[in-house]
């Protein structure tokens, strides 16, 4: 392939700047050039092959009225086409909403073919009244929309969905996996979770699930891997269910791997998902995974009672249930942690990249409205 120039707000810790993270050192591997321009000048959060020329223009930050981002935003355009310009690319990747109509407005007339990625389901992940016409107008005009579920990809109109692909996240194989010889032990069992401490994630939901079944099994305790605005609800959650010492939010990491092979269960509770990049490493570490059957992506990647066990969404008795039933039988998650693994083999990262890969030879034929 040629010359790629990938688009994305930040490089900071989440879902979508790990997938493009991976993909664009996937690229690099294969021996494509890559430049990778963000809008704002943060150092990245997850490891870039050096190899990956990154380009932070300095242009993010919230404005502080209509008309200044109304400026701000005609100015994050034009540095945008001059940085897409200088990179000379082949294609462009944009990975995000917001920056998708950016980018499409960056790059009208420059005769480059770009392809746009929502990342997380559009029906739940309102953009605001402005940009959400722009998408409406603008995305009809993408060589290729990339989406991760069919149910994101039904969000939009008739003219959108012909030219949308599905594609999942890639999952890396675990370096490790976890040694399923520890259930043995009964002393000290932990449920473990990841993601950022926002409501669309649920962690509201997995303390008060955990509460209801803490007091007849001692032995486990929760740990909630991420930050986010709603560090002080969930503190408060905790400390009001009397369980400080049972439920711990230790913050951000860098290495949810380490922290995934020391736990015994992995929990999902989000209101919805694009496609759960923390359930798919979980799987790919070796564990058993409880998740919700929220909007969009857990059911493509668990098998119900194969490799995890699916649970209604936004039900606390329910993830309760779900809990209760993995902590009470070894052999149970003995079981779905067997085939957990698969996971990496379904998504890896070679097929994902030859899906990506066929998108972007497709979309220079594709006709342009």
């Amino acid at each position: 392939m040629s010359r790629l120039t990938l688009v994305i707000s930040s490089l900071l810790g989440g879902g979508a700047e790990r997938v493009l993270t991976i993909l664009a050192n996937g690229w690099v591997n294969r021996g494509t050039p890559v430049t990778l321009v963000t809008l704002d000048d943060r150092a990245p959060f997850y490891a870039l092959d050096f190899r990956v020329a990154r380009q932070p223009l300095a242009v993010a930050g919230i404005s502080a009225n209509s008309l200044a981002a109304i400026w701000n935003n005609l100015r994050r355009v034009r540095v945008l086409r001059l940085a897409i310009r200088a990179s000379r690319p082949d294609a462009v990747v944009s990975f995000g909403d917001v920056t998708n109509v950016l980018t499409l407005l960056a790059t009208r007339g420059l005769g480059i073919p770009v392809v746009v990625s929502e990342r997380s389901d559009p029906a739940l992940c309102p953009i605001g009244y402005v940009f959400g016409i722009l998408r409406r107008r603008l995305y009809p005009r993408a060589d290729a929309v990339v989406v991760q579920s069919e149910e994101a990809r039904r969000f939009f109109s008739a003219a959108i969905q012909a030219r949308t692909d599905v594609i999942p996240n890639p999952v890396l194989p675990a370096g490790a996996l976890r040694n399923q010889n520890a259930e043995g032990d009964h002393s000290r069992k932990t449920v473990i979770a990841l993601g950022r401490l926002s409501k669309e994630k649920g962690f509201d939901l997995l303390i008060d699930a955990f509460a209801r079944i803490a007091p007849q099994r001692p032995e486990w305790s929760l740990q909630i891997w991420g930050e986010g605005p709603d560090r002080p609800l969930l503190e408060r959650m905790v400390e009001e269910k009397g369980l400080t010492g049972r439920i711990r939010l230790p913050g951000e990491t860098r290495s949810p791997q380490e922290k995934l092979l020391r736990a015994d269960l992995f929990a999902l509770s989000s209101r919805f998902e694009g496609f759960p990049n923390a359930l798919c490493e979980a799987m790919a570490c070796g564990l058993p995974v409880l998740s919700v059957d929220c909007p969009s992506g857990p059911r493509q990647i668990v098998r119900d009672g194969v490799d995890g066990i699916l649970v209604s969404p936004e039900d606390p008795n329910a993830l309760a249930h779900g809990m209760r039933r993995l902590m009470d039988d070894a052999e149970l998650r003995r079981r779905l942690a067997s085939r957990a693994p698969e996971v990496a083999e379904r998504f890896g990262l070679d097929r994902v990249l030859g899906l990506w890969e066929a998108v972007l030879e497709r979309a220079p034929r594709r006709r342009r409205i």
